[in-house]
């Protein structure tokens, strides 16, 4: 019997320039959905978009590359990512509508 192993992956992403007010977090929400991303997007105070994907690596890397280039309207002018062990804690991909400090 083959057995395919494929990489899980987390990203925390942070997308800057002109992300909100351009459908940002719906993009990426609706993109997680179709390639069974995890985990969550907010828009920060600070004008950033913050988010958390869980995945298979190609599926995760093709969402942050989403990021570099935004939706239509959005002017993307710098990406921070960090990747991370996954930990399957996320059970879908939400968008986040407040920002809470912790």
């Amino acid at each position: 019997m083959l057995r395919v192993f494929t990489l899980k992956v987390r990203a925390h992403v942070y997308v800057s320039g002109r992300v909100q007010g351009v459908f940002f977090r719906t993009e990426a929400q609706d993109k997680a959905v179709r390639r069974d991303i995890t985990g969550w997007v907010r828009n920060l105070p600070d004008g950033r978009v913050e988010a958390v994907f869980e995945g298979e690596k190609e599926n995760v890397d093709k969402l942050v590359e989403f990021c570099r280039r935004g939706p239509p309207g959005a002017r993307v002018a710098k990406v921070e990512v960090s990747w991370e062990p996954s930990t399957g804690e996320f059970k879908n991909f939400e968008i986040r509508y407040r920002y809470w400090r912790y």
